[in-house]
């Protein structure tokens, strides 16, 4: 076991003394990196869903909490607060690597789990899969999106098909259709090809892993992939997964077109146009999975401080707590995916804005810490929240989420996931200038993040909300020194066991990132603004609807001050 350092008595006395409603709170870095150290430690076994090391983080943070000050807010029973909100999952867990072979015209491949293929453990409600002969045809990008004149499938019939899709969307690469460039729609993310082919009946999913596309690697897949798998419960799974879906090497896809007497770059070619239609690969899968599934309780973590006029109204701040548990080993036989920097590094956060927060005078709005399950698992916990609110998402006037926060010092910007038009973050450009920062684009647009962290099932229910990221242009060494950085992270530590706790981390940046983030959410919980989306925002109209619940007609934007102009950033993986 991991041992840490003990805060010093300075430190404690500086907690405890209360603020003014003006000032600022002090975030202390030793405490931070306790935070950091102790939920990254072997000890906590990689935080998985619903393992001893969830528990021991669940202890942890209620700990925490309460020694902050914080009142439970989770479920309620027998009228009154828990410290957490059950969230009920599927788990599904392969009792043994699957085995799976095609047969092409040039002779049969048999595909190694971890290797050339990552088979996810089936979620779509059936424990044992075996396919016989299923056909194989490559459907482009899987996509289909009449608003935007896309499709991939052409009325085709891909009902107990085996579909090889690309990832991302038809634009990255200079495609023909009105998917945004480089900046990934929901169209590109795996998750939307998986929903896609199950609405159609498809047997199963095979995506073809390229990494600049799907913006990490291989390892990155492979171990998020064949590890235990989860979904919230669903009435209807077989409609939401197939019951075979994996991804596949590059090489392996080669192969695979090569053998069809196809060329796997030609098609590529023409899955960007618009006249794409379905390639039989002349090829059929075999395979079996057998499987272990049961429903167990993940738990969302949620801490209020009451709000002192208008406790109804909310402002969340929110981090995931899980990371990947144990799986399999890497070069060096590591076995336990410590998730420091994902995301003991965002809970660290959380906690240490309940114990701000906690200090000063107590605004008008509720405040309420929400720190979520199963993330890493498809944004479960956030989702359950999202179907299952504690607190009205009417009168929510805004989530300000963090995953992955900065170890490397202080920088000149800062970041939020995605291009999305909300006056929400024209409250965070200002305070960001407040600390002479400005806001810079997102490095990789075309990772799609913003669909990929715990705010996004606030935002698609029209609940204003951002996740924020630190920024790439370091005091210490620049735009080259934070890029850098960010890539050696993504290539070796992400979803990867190497993530583990450094000492030589610089928390400075951290603590910047945490003044800013108070201070917007501070000023938002003493006000009587709801912050809006754009009006061409995807999202502005369900927020809309949802003013009436508040007694009234949505109110116009916040008088905030004009967003600064933003400086292009270089192309860059963020952790």
């Amino acid at each position: 076991m991991t041992s840490f350092r003990w805060l010093s008595a300075s430190a404690i006395a500086l907690a405890a003394v209360p603020l003014s409603a003006q000032q600022t709170p002090s975030f202390d870095t030793a405490r931070i990196a306790r935070h950091v150290q102790t939920l990254s430690s072997d000890a906590f076994e990689g935080r998985a869903p619903a393992s001893r090391g969830e528990q021991m983080t669940v202890d942890y943070l209620v700990k925490e909490f309460t020694a902050a000050g914080l009142q439970p807010g989770g479920d309620l029973v027998n009228g009154q607060r828990q410290w957490t909100q059950k969230v009920p999952l599927l788990k599904s867990d392969l009792l043994s690597a699957p085995t799976v072979s095609v047969v092409t015209p040039t002779g049969p491949l048999n595909l190694a789990q971890g290797e050339q293929i990552a088979v996810r453990s089936p979620t779509n409600g059936q424990q044992q899969v075996q396919l016989n002969g299923a056909p194989i045809i490559f459907a482009g990008y899987g996509v289909s999106a009449p608003e935007r004149q896309w499709d991939d499938f052409k009325g085709q019939d891909v009902k107990g098909k085996i579909l090889v899709v690309l990832v991302n969307d038809p634009d990255f690469e200079g495609g023909e259709g009105q998917f945004g460039g480089k900046a990934m729609t929901y169209y590109g993310r795996w998750t939307y090809k998986y929903e896609e082919a199950a609405r159609r009946g498809a047997a199963g999913v095979m995506i073809v892993h390229e990494t600049d596309p799907a913006s990490y690697g291989w390892a990155t897949v492979k171990n998020s992939n064949t590890i235990s798998m989860f979904d919230i419960v669903r009435q209807n799974p077989a409609g939401e997964h197939t019951p075979f879906e994996s991804w596949i090497q590059r090489d392996t896809a080669v192969q695979l077109f090569r053998a069809a007497g196809l060329d796997f770059e030609q098609a590529k070619q023409a899955a960007k146009r618009r006249d794409f239609q379905p390639i039989d690969l002349k090829a059929r899968l075999n395979a079996t999975l057998n499987a272990k599934t049961e429903v167990i309780n993940s738990n969302n973590v949620a801490a209020i401080l009451p709000g002192r006029t208008r406790p109804d109204e909310t402002v969340i701040y929110t981090a995931h707590h899980d990371h990947l548990g144990i799986g399999l080993p890497d070069t060096n036989g590591d076995r336990i995916y410590n998730g420091a920097a994902d995301n003991a590094t965002g809970v660290a956060h959380v906690i240490e804005q309940a114990r701000a927060f906690a200090r000063r005078p107590r605004p008008q709005r509720s405040v309420v810490f929400l720190v979520v399950a199963a993330e890493e698992k498809g944004l479960l916990g956030s989702e359950y929240y999202a179907s299952n609110p504690l607190y009205p998402l009417a009168k929510t006037a805004g989530v300000l989420n963090t995953d992955v926060m900065g170890v490397n010092g202080r920088a000149r910007n800062f970041t939020v996931r995605g291009s999305v038009k909300l006056d929400l973050i024209d409250r965070v450009v200002a305070e960001g200038r407040r600390q002479g920062r400005v806001l810079t684009p997102e490095p990789n647009p075309g990772a799609g993040s913003f669909f990929r962290s715990d705010h996004f099932p606030f935002a698609k229910v029209g609940v204003p909300a951002i996740s924020y990221s630190p920024g790439n242009d370091l005091l210490n060494g620049g735009v080259a020194r934070g890029t850098a950085l960010a890539a050696d992270y993504t290539a070796k530590r992400y979803h990867q066991p190497d993530d583990e706790f450094s000492p030589d981390w610089d928390y400075s940046g951290m603590v910047q990132d945490a003044q800013l983030l108070h201070r917007v959410g501070y000023a938002l919980a003493n006000s009587a603004d709801w912050p809006e989306w754009a009006a061409d925002a995807e999202f502005r109209e369900i927020r809309q609807q949802s003013a009436a619940e508040r007694g009234g007609v949505a109110p116009p934007p916040s008088n905030v001050p004009p967003a600064p102009e933003t400086v292009p950033a270089p192309q860059g993986e963020r952790g």
